[in-house]
């Protein structure tokens, strides 16, 4: 719990950094790169996290990989995250940081679950029918799952559609089930 209100406050503190500066974007895209170059991967995650590792090592990795790729005001955000000993809540920031974006820039995050990957031209079909729908724009978090066998699977928020073959074969046996 402690943890989520750490990462809400330092979320907070960088994306009204980044809106006051009409670089939300901007800020988002370093950290994409920062959570997908290092934090994305669990042994780096244990490496941040562990307090046994000194600050100085920490900040010499970040510096080596992020110091000429992103915009000074996210490195330095980084370098204070190491100081406050809250490097290791970064993926927790980053998705706060993602969501308080999304709602800043009127976007709905939609988690598709296809059995196999999408083609551009249905994804961008997808994204347009949602974006109907909903009246907001869309994007689109893509995951595969064989086990659905086909069809698709949209969450956006606590609404679910299924349309997946798997679960319009659950229905018609829970039809068939009460029909005995």
């Amino acid at each position: 719990m402690l943890n989520i209100q750490l990462a809400t406050k330092y979320s907070r503190a960088i994306f009204e950094l980044a809106q006051e500066e009409n670089k939300l974007d901007d800020y988002a895209k370093d950290l994409l790169q920062v959570y997908e170059d290092v934090f994305s991967l669990p042994e780096a995650v244990k490496f941040f996290q562990n307090p046994l590792i000194p600050h100085q090592a920490k900040k010499d990795l970040l510096a080596k990989a992020f110091e000429k790729e992103i915009s000074p005001e996210v490195f330095n955000f980084l370098m204070l995250l190491v100081d406050k000993n809250r490097i290791g809540i970064f993926n927790e920031i980053y998705e706060i940081f993602n969501g308080l974006k999304n709602q800043a820039q009127g976007i709905l995050v939609a988690d598709v679950i296809t059995a196999f990957a999408l083609t551009k031209t249905q994804e961008t079909q997808l994204t347009k029918k949602l974006a109907a729908v909903t009246g907001k724009k869309i994007q689109i978090r893509k995951h595969e799952d064989k086990s659905i066998l086909g069809g698709v699977i949209v969450t956006i928020g606590d609404k679910r559609i299924d349309g997946s073959a798997a679960g319009r074969l659950r229905a018609l046996k829970g039809t068939l089930a009460v029909g005995n």
